[in-house]
Protein backbone atom coordinates (compact mmCIF):
# COMPACT_ATOMS: atom_id res chain seq x y z
CA UNK A 1 0.00 0.00 0.00
CA UNK A 2 1.37 2.94 -0.77
CA UNK A 3 2.08 6.29 1.74
CA UNK A 4 -0.56 8.21 -0.15
CA UNK A 5 -3.22 5.52 0.11
CA UNK A 6 -1.95 5.21 4.11
CA UNK A 7 -2.23 8.85 5.13
CA UNK A 8 -6.04 8.86 2.96
CA UNK A 9 -7.21 6.34 5.24
CA UNK A 10 -5.60 7.77 8.56
CA UNK A 11 -7.44 10.86 7.60
CA UNK A 12 -10.75 9.32 7.18
CA UNK A 13 -10.70 7.38 9.65
CA UNK A 14 -10.56 10.10 12.06
CA UNK A 15 -14.17 11.37 10.97
CA UNK A 16 -16.39 10.05 13.44
CA UNK A 17 -19.69 8.61 12.34
CA UNK A 18 -22.77 7.53 14.17
CA UNK A 19 -24.91 4.83 12.89
CA UNK A 20 -28.30 4.77 14.99
CA UNK A 21 -30.27 2.09 13.44
CA UNK A 22 -34.08 1.04 14.62
CA UNK A 23 -34.98 -2.34 13.84
CA UNK A 24 -37.52 -4.57 14.78
CA UNK A 25 -36.96 -7.95 13.40
CA UNK A 26 -34.67 -9.93 10.77
CA UNK A 27 -31.49 -10.11 13.36
CA UNK A 28 -29.28 -11.37 10.07
CA UNK A 29 -29.83 -9.03 7.81
CA UNK A 30 -29.12 -6.06 10.78
CA UNK A 31 -25.55 -8.12 11.15
CA UNK A 32 -25.27 -7.90 7.14
CA UNK A 33 -25.90 -4.25 7.54
CA UNK A 34 -23.47 -3.30 10.41
CA UNK A 35 -20.78 -5.62 8.98
CA UNK A 36 -20.52 -3.99 5.20
CA UNK A 37 -20.49 0.16 7.31
CA UNK A 38 -18.06 -0.93 10.12
CA UNK A 39 -15.17 1.30 9.20
CA UNK A 40 -12.74 2.89 12.02
CA UNK A 41 -14.18 5.72 13.13
CA UNK A 42 -17.85 4.30 13.15
CA UNK A 43 -19.95 3.30 15.84
CA UNK A 44 -23.32 1.90 15.65
CA UNK A 45 -26.64 2.34 18.26
CA UNK A 46 -28.99 -0.24 18.08
CA UNK A 47 -32.76 0.38 18.98
CA UNK A 48 -35.27 -2.87 19.16
CA UNK A 49 -38.61 -2.21 19.45
CA UNK A 50 -39.82 -3.42 22.51
CA UNK A 51 -42.42 -5.23 21.01
CA UNK A 52 -39.58 -7.66 19.74
CA UNK A 53 -37.78 -10.87 21.45
CA UNK A 54 -34.54 -9.10 21.77
CA UNK A 55 -32.61 -12.48 22.27
CA UNK A 56 -31.42 -13.31 18.61
CA UNK A 57 -30.03 -9.05 18.48
CA UNK A 58 -27.63 -10.50 21.09
CA UNK A 59 -25.32 -12.15 19.41
CA UNK A 60 -24.14 -8.33 17.75
CA UNK A 61 -22.84 -7.54 20.53
CA UNK A 62 -19.78 -9.09 19.98
CA UNK A 63 -19.13 -6.85 16.81
CA UNK A 64 -17.05 -3.94 17.44
CA UNK A 65 -18.53 -0.61 17.84
CA UNK A 66 -22.26 -1.58 19.13
CA UNK A 67 -24.26 -0.24 21.83
CA UNK A 68 -27.94 -1.23 22.38
CA UNK A 69 -30.26 1.55 23.61
CA UNK A 70 -31.07 0.37 26.79
CA UNK A 71 -34.35 3.02 26.88
CA UNK A 72 -36.46 0.87 24.36
CA UNK A 73 -39.94 1.86 23.12
CA UNK A 74 -43.04 -0.06 22.20
CA UNK A 75 -43.07 1.32 18.52
CA UNK A 76 -46.61 1.32 16.80
CA UNK A 77 -46.40 2.60 13.01
CA UNK A 78 -47.02 6.41 12.80
CA UNK A 79 -46.89 6.95 16.59
CA UNK A 80 -44.98 9.28 18.66
CA UNK A 81 -42.94 6.19 19.67
CA UNK A 82 -41.06 6.08 17.16
CA UNK A 83 -39.89 9.87 17.66
CA UNK A 84 -39.25 8.89 21.68
CA UNK A 85 -36.90 5.54 20.04
CA UNK A 86 -35.08 7.78 17.82
CA UNK A 87 -34.57 10.21 20.96
CA UNK A 88 -33.58 7.49 22.76
CA UNK A 89 -30.94 7.17 20.60
CA UNK A 90 -29.91 10.44 20.21
CA UNK A 91 -29.35 10.68 24.08
CA UNK A 92 -27.45 7.26 24.28
CA UNK A 93 -25.17 9.19 21.16
CA UNK A 94 -24.68 12.30 23.30
CA UNK A 95 -24.12 10.62 26.51
CA UNK A 96 -21.43 8.50 24.93
CA UNK A 97 -19.17 12.02 24.88
CA UNK A 98 -17.90 11.25 21.27
CA UNK A 99 -17.71 14.03 19.27
CA UNK A 100 -19.62 12.54 15.78
CA UNK A 101 -19.15 14.97 13.27
CA UNK A 102 -21.91 13.27 11.29
CA UNK A 103 -25.31 11.01 12.96
CA UNK A 104 -27.42 8.47 10.36
CA UNK A 105 -30.70 7.39 10.96
CA UNK A 106 -31.15 4.09 9.51
CA UNK A 107 -33.82 1.36 9.15
CA UNK A 108 -32.54 -2.00 9.00
CA UNK A 109 -33.88 -2.46 6.05
CA UNK A 110 -31.73 -0.07 4.51
CA UNK A 111 -28.20 -0.65 2.97
CA UNK A 112 -25.20 1.42 1.34
CA UNK A 113 -24.98 2.23 -2.41
CA UNK A 114 -21.49 3.62 -1.68
CA UNK A 115 -18.09 2.54 -0.13
CA UNK A 116 -17.63 3.46 3.39
CA UNK A 117 -14.72 5.43 2.40
CA UNK A 118 -17.27 7.37 -0.20
CA UNK A 119 -19.13 7.75 2.53
CA UNK A 120 -16.66 9.40 4.74
CA UNK A 121 -15.19 11.85 2.27
CA UNK A 122 -19.19 13.22 1.42
CA UNK A 123 -19.18 13.95 4.57
CA UNK A 124 -15.49 15.49 5.17
CA UNK A 125 -16.67 17.67 2.50
CA UNK A 126 -19.76 18.75 3.39
CA UNK A 127 -19.12 20.18 7.11
CA UNK A 128 -22.34 21.42 9.01
CA UNK A 129 -25.25 20.20 6.92
CA UNK A 130 -28.18 18.32 7.40
CA UNK A 131 -29.49 16.13 5.17
CA UNK A 132 -32.69 15.73 5.35
CA UNK A 133 -36.02 15.78 3.10
CA UNK A 134 -38.27 19.21 3.73
CA UNK A 135 -41.12 20.48 2.11
CA UNK A 136 -44.18 22.78 2.88
CA UNK A 137 -46.98 21.09 4.43
CA UNK A 138 -48.93 23.97 3.71
CA UNK A 139 -47.99 24.35 0.10
CA UNK A 140 -45.96 21.25 -1.24
CA UNK A 141 -46.73 18.62 0.73
CA UNK A 142 -50.80 19.17 1.59
CA UNK A 143 -51.93 15.79 1.84
CA UNK A 144 -49.90 15.74 5.29
CA UNK A 145 -52.17 18.25 6.46
CA UNK A 146 -54.54 16.02 8.37
CA UNK A 147 -52.09 14.84 10.41
CA UNK A 148 -51.68 18.36 12.08
CA UNK A 149 -55.25 18.83 11.93
CA UNK A 150 -57.10 15.90 13.23
CA UNK A 151 -56.84 13.65 16.64
CA UNK A 152 -55.04 10.09 16.00
CA UNK A 153 -54.74 7.30 18.48
CA UNK A 154 -52.05 5.87 17.15
CA UNK A 155 -50.10 5.22 19.83
CA UNK A 156 -53.19 4.02 22.36
CA UNK A 157 -54.66 1.28 20.91
CA UNK A 158 -57.78 -0.04 22.27
CA UNK A 159 -61.13 -1.85 21.03
CA UNK A 160 -62.88 0.83 19.85
CA UNK A 161 -60.12 3.19 19.25
CA UNK A 162 -60.78 3.71 15.80
CA UNK A 163 -64.70 4.90 16.58
CA UNK A 164 -63.53 7.10 19.56
CA UNK A 165 -60.86 8.90 17.01
CA UNK A 166 -63.82 9.54 14.46
CA UNK A 167 -65.94 11.20 17.24
CA UNK A 168 -63.02 13.20 18.14
CA UNK A 169 -62.22 15.10 14.87
CA UNK A 170 -66.03 15.07 14.52
CA UNK A 171 -67.13 17.28 17.59
CA UNK A 172 -63.51 19.30 18.36
CA UNK A 173 -62.57 21.45 16.05
CA UNK A 174 -59.17 21.13 13.92
CA UNK A 175 -56.13 21.02 15.94
CA UNK A 176 -53.91 24.55 16.28
CA UNK A 177 -50.12 24.20 15.00
CA UNK A 178 -48.45 24.88 18.08
CA UNK A 179 -46.39 28.05 18.59
CA UNK A 180 -46.71 29.75 15.23
CA UNK A 181 -44.05 26.73 13.97
CA UNK A 182 -43.48 26.55 10.21
CA UNK A 183 -44.44 22.48 9.74
CA UNK A 184 -42.09 21.12 6.73
CA UNK A 185 -41.25 17.54 6.45
CA UNK A 186 -41.36 14.38 4.05
CA UNK A 187 -39.25 11.72 5.09
CA UNK A 188 -38.13 10.18 8.71
CA UNK A 189 -34.50 9.41 7.35
CA UNK A 190 -31.55 11.42 7.76
CA UNK A 191 -28.26 12.29 8.30
CA UNK A 192 -27.15 15.38 10.66
CA UNK A 193 -24.35 17.01 12.61
CA UNK A 194 -23.96 16.22 16.47
CA UNK A 195 -24.84 19.66 17.20
CA UNK A 196 -28.29 19.69 15.32
CA UNK A 197 -29.19 16.30 17.29
CA UNK A 198 -28.77 18.32 20.54
CA UNK A 199 -30.53 21.04 19.62
CA UNK A 200 -33.18 18.61 18.56
CA UNK A 201 -33.03 16.91 21.97
CA UNK A 202 -33.03 19.82 23.88
CA UNK A 203 -36.27 21.56 22.31
CA UNK A 204 -38.19 18.23 22.80
CA UNK A 205 -37.27 17.40 26.04
CA UNK A 206 -38.35 20.97 27.44
CA UNK A 207 -40.65 21.70 25.07
CA UNK A 208 -43.53 19.79 26.86
CA UNK A 209 -46.59 21.21 24.53
CA UNK A 210 -45.03 19.84 21.46
CA UNK A 211 -44.77 16.87 23.02
CA UNK A 212 -48.55 16.29 23.71
CA UNK A 213 -49.54 17.70 20.60
CA UNK A 214 -46.90 15.43 18.46
CA UNK A 215 -48.65 12.31 20.53
CA UNK A 216 -52.45 12.80 18.76
CA UNK A 217 -50.61 13.36 15.40
CA UNK A 218 -50.38 10.51 12.87
CA UNK A 219 -46.40 10.07 11.26
CA UNK A 220 -45.07 12.92 13.04
CA UNK A 221 -41.73 11.14 12.72
CA UNK A 222 -41.74 12.36 9.27
CA UNK A 223 -41.82 16.28 9.91
CA UNK A 224 -40.83 16.79 13.64
CA UNK A 225 -36.99 16.67 12.58
CA UNK A 226 -37.17 18.58 9.91
CA UNK A 227 -39.76 21.48 11.45
CA UNK A 228 -37.67 21.84 14.40
CA UNK A 229 -34.50 22.53 12.12
CA UNK A 230 -36.62 25.03 9.52
CA UNK A 231 -37.74 27.16 12.46
CA UNK A 232 -34.14 27.70 13.94
CA UNK A 233 -31.36 29.53 13.33
CA UNK A 234 -30.01 25.71 11.38
CA UNK A 235 -32.00 26.81 8.53
CA UNK A 236 -29.93 28.09 6.66
CA UNK A 237 -27.94 24.30 7.35
CA UNK A 238 -30.34 22.55 5.81
CA UNK A 239 -30.15 20.21 2.32
CA UNK A 240 -32.81 18.98 0.88
CA UNK A 241 -31.88 15.69 -0.16
CA UNK A 242 -31.95 12.58 2.53
CA UNK A 243 -29.51 11.06 0.54
CA UNK A 244 -31.73 7.61 0.17
CA UNK A 245 -32.44 6.13 -2.92
CA UNK A 246 -36.40 5.00 -2.83
CA UNK A 247 -38.85 3.48 -4.59
CA UNK A 248 -42.26 4.97 -4.70
CA UNK A 249 -45.18 3.42 -6.25
CA UNK A 250 -47.96 6.59 -6.38
CA UNK A 251 -50.60 6.05 -3.69
CA UNK A 252 -48.91 3.69 -0.88
CA UNK A 253 -47.63 4.36 2.53
CA UNK A 254 -44.61 2.32 2.22
CA UNK A 255 -41.57 2.85 -0.46
CA UNK A 256 -41.50 -0.71 -2.69
CA UNK A 257 -39.14 -3.60 -1.73
CA UNK A 258 -35.72 -3.82 -3.70
CA UNK A 259 -34.84 -6.27 -5.64
CA UNK A 260 -32.66 -6.99 -8.97
CA UNK A 261 -35.51 -5.75 -11.00
CA UNK A 262 -34.31 -2.20 -9.51
CA UNK A 263 -30.18 -3.24 -9.94
CA UNK A 264 -29.81 -0.77 -13.38
CA UNK A 265 -31.43 2.39 -10.70
CA UNK A 266 -29.02 1.36 -7.89
CA UNK A 267 -25.90 1.32 -9.89
CA UNK A 268 -27.08 4.54 -10.91
CA UNK A 269 -27.92 6.12 -7.76
CA UNK A 270 -25.29 8.89 -6.75
CA UNK A 271 -27.45 8.42 -3.20
CA UNK A 272 -25.33 6.89 0.12
CA UNK A 273 -28.13 4.42 0.78
CA UNK A 274 -31.15 2.92 -0.18
CA UNK A 275 -34.28 1.47 1.22
CA UNK A 276 -35.65 -0.80 1.64
CA UNK A 277 -34.68 -4.26 1.49
CA UNK A 278 -35.69 -7.54 2.47
CA UNK A 279 -33.09 -10.67 1.95
CA UNK A 280 -35.84 -13.03 2.74
CA UNK A 281 -37.65 -11.45 -0.63
CA UNK A 282 -34.68 -11.08 -2.44
CA UNK A 283 -31.09 -11.32 -1.12
CA UNK A 284 -29.29 -11.51 -4.70
CA UNK A 285 -29.62 -7.28 -4.96
CA UNK A 286 -27.34 -7.24 -1.47
CA UNK A 287 -24.60 -9.50 -3.17
CA UNK A 288 -25.03 -7.13 -6.27
CA UNK A 289 -24.40 -3.89 -3.98
CA UNK A 290 -21.77 -5.68 -2.38
CA UNK A 291 -19.29 -6.62 -5.50
CA UNK A 292 -20.88 -3.03 -7.00
CA UNK A 293 -17.29 -2.10 -4.99
CA UNK A 294 -18.63 1.81 -4.83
Amino acid sequence: MSKFIKASLHKLARVKLAYLILVHHQPKQLERLIRKLSFPGVDFYIHVDEKADIRPFLQLISLPQVVFIKKREKVNWGGYSIIKATINGFEAIISSGIDYQYITLLSGQDYPLKSNEAIQQFFTDNPRKAFISFLSIESEWTEALPRLQKYFLTDHPFAGSTRIEALLNKLLPARKQPQGLVFVGRFQWFSMTLEQIKYIVTVLQKNKKLQKYLRFTWGSDEFVFQTLLYNSDFRNQMVNDNLRYTNWTPGTASPKILTMDNANELSASDKLFARKFDAAIDKDVLDFLDNAGR
